[in-house]
């Protein structure tokens, strides 16, 4: 029985489905982990398939491709280190179950399975999974508990392998981001080391998939619940922590240590990394998005700079009558200052075209909103076509506040394939903008927002002298009676008790539900929140509830 061990935290980037390109990044790294003398290594959750597969999991196929990729990966553990990975396993009822594999000496030693499926938030385990039971690993005669991610957040999974004998507990994971992961991470895996007196190691991935990011920030615990290893934050990591036995059980001895990003930085680096693996892993060669001059398209612009490179970012400003010379001035300054393509279509012969064309239908009519909604669908249709001529993904722009309330045109600004800003509030927008022109990440330049951005009043120019808030309350009021009604889910009473007016929480209300329809045609986005939509909060469409401010409230 050894005394000493040495795991490899592998904090990787698997790609979903891609079996064949999951082992071969799994090979390389099992590699670096021997070379550099690991003993075991970590891998994170369903490595060998990528997380979350999804119904993806249901097909025999891809859970036959697991299986020959895993027996492959067995025989390079014969050169010596050991691996513990995770990969789709047939069930006896028809669906897969959530596996964990231990490695070693060219062969499968043994196969454990995710017992609790969490069936909550962006999590739907319970319908392609089916549970199964956690079992011990030995190695090098230390028994090793391998609760796998959600099997940590409740007791009964730690406590069984405890019984079991279990000396330390490995725990590979396929944690999604949201403001709140990192704090709640630690808690609950301090609670398990809490009960069971054993150490252990928590292994997350890294990457963006579809509308989620997997921020890595991995660590490990001493059997007091001190933090005795941290990785990066939304980096490719792989390191090494020494353990030794001791009469009290496995302490570690050395392992690094990096700290964590401010929420602010967390955001931004979330974004970057979502939308430079949904380019990139869906083939896209680059990038378009329409420039108006304002705070959301500036950011997004710079997000997908920092993301894929400013060449890959092509920036289009589409004025009408109504767009005014700042705007022009300053979309230009910020795509010049990030050193991104730009260019200018002007859209006022295709706006005369259609008034023409609708002359007769529209007789009679005063101008009203239809106007305005069709310069925004000439906007979308132009960048659209642009998108189909040059093989760009069209990004669309529109931020969390705005597509609550429906503050968006449907086939107009919201055209796109994805959108860095779905799940990040106006007042946030701001803050994570003064954010990165503080700072320069990713190698990226200083200060690429104009500072008249971030000071002018909002404004969609859609009509003369036009700002948001000639529709919509203060952002930092709408932001404050949002998250209320949607992060928190609290009654319209709870709400107006902070100091809101009734009639302007009701008013909020009526719009976030009956813009329920946009939102489901809206293009994916980077989850930030706890209660993104599409992800997390799933209203129906047709809805005939509403919340009333009720008499008592004063």
């Amino acid at each position: 029985m050894t005394t000493r061990l040495v795991i490899a935290s592998v904090q990787a980037n698997p790609t979903v489905g891609a079996v064949t390109k999951n082992e071969a990044l799994a090979r390389k790294l099992l590699a670096e982990a021997r070379e550099q003398g690991a003993d075991i290594a970590l891998f994170s959750e369903l490595f060998l398939i990528g997380y979350p597969p999804e119904d993806l999991a249901l097909k025999p196929a891809a859970v036959a491709a697991c299986r020959a990729s895993l027996d492959r990966l067995a025989k390079e553990t014969a050169k010596g280190c050991a691996c513990i990975i995770g990969l789709l396993w047939p069930g006896e009822g028809g669906r897969p179950r959530n596996a964990s594999a231990l490695l070693a000496d060219g062969e499968i030693k043994a196969v454990t399975f995710k017992a609790d499926l969490p069936n909550y938030g962006v999590f739907d385990e319970k319908r392609v999974f089916e549970p199964g039971e956690t079992v011990l690993f030995r190695y090098k005669g230390v028994a090793i508990g391998v609760p796998v991610c959600e099997d940590i957040w409740r007791p009964d999974v730690c406590a069984e392998l405890k019984a079991q004998g279990a000396e330390i507990l490995l725990v590979p994971n396929g944690s999604p981001f949201r403001r709140t992961a990192d704090d709640e991470r630690i808690a609950v895996a301090r609670a398990r080391v809490e009960e069971t007196g054993l150490p252990l190691v928590y292994v997350n991935q890294v990457g963006g998939q579809d509308e989620l990011v997997f921020e890595g920030a991995s660590f490990a615990l001493q059997a007091d619940g001190s933090v005795c290893m941290s990785l990066g934050f939304c980096e490719e990591v792989l390191a090494l922590s020494t353990w030794e036995k001791k009469p009290s059980g496995w302490t570690c001895v050395q392992a690094p240590k990096t700290s964590w990003p401010s929420l602010t930085e967390a955001i931004y680096r979330a974004m970057v990394v979502g939308l430079r693996d949904y380019v990139e892993k869906s083939g896209f060669p680059g990038v378009l998005l329409g420039m108006s001059g304002g705070i959301d398209s500036a950011l997004t612009a710079a997000v997908a700079a920092d993301a894929l490179g400013a060449g890959r970012v092509r920036c289009v400003m589409l004025p009408s009558r109504y767009t005014s010379s700042e705007s022009f001035e300053d979309a230009s300054a910020c795509a010049r200052t990030l050193g991104c393509p730009y260019e200018e279509i002007l859209i006022e012969p295709a706006v005369a075209a259609f008034e023409a064309m609708l002359a007769g239908p529209f007789a009679g009519r005063r101008p009203d909103l239809t106007e305005e909604n069709i310069q925004a669908r000439i906007r979308g249709v132009t960048l659209m076509a642009l998108s189909n001529k040059f093989g760009l993904m069209l990004m669309t722009t529109g931020n969390k506040s705005e597509m609550a309330v429906g503050y968006a045109t449907l086939y107009g600004d919201m055209c796109g394939g994805y959108n860095v800003l779905k799940d990040v509030y106006k007042t946030d927008v701001y803050a994570v903008a003064e954010w990165r022109n503080a700072n320069t990440p990713f190698g990226g330049v200083y200060q690429p927002i104009p500072e008249r951005i971030l000071v002018k009043a909002p404004s969609a120019e859609l009509r003369p002298d036009q700002t948001d808030q000639d529709s919509l309350p203060p952002y930092e009021e709408l932001d404050g009676i949002l998250h209320g009604l949607v992060e928190e889910e609290a009654t319209l009473d709870e709400i107006v008790a902070r100091g809101y007016a009734p009639e302007i929480v009701e008013k909020v209300q009526r719009l976030l539900y009956a813009s329920e329809y946009k939102r489901r045609q809206a293009a994916p986005g980077v989850k930030i929140g706890g209660k993104a939509f599409g992800r997390d909060r799933r209203y129906p469409i047709v809805n005939g509830f509403r919340d009333r401010v009720s008499l008592s409230v004063e």
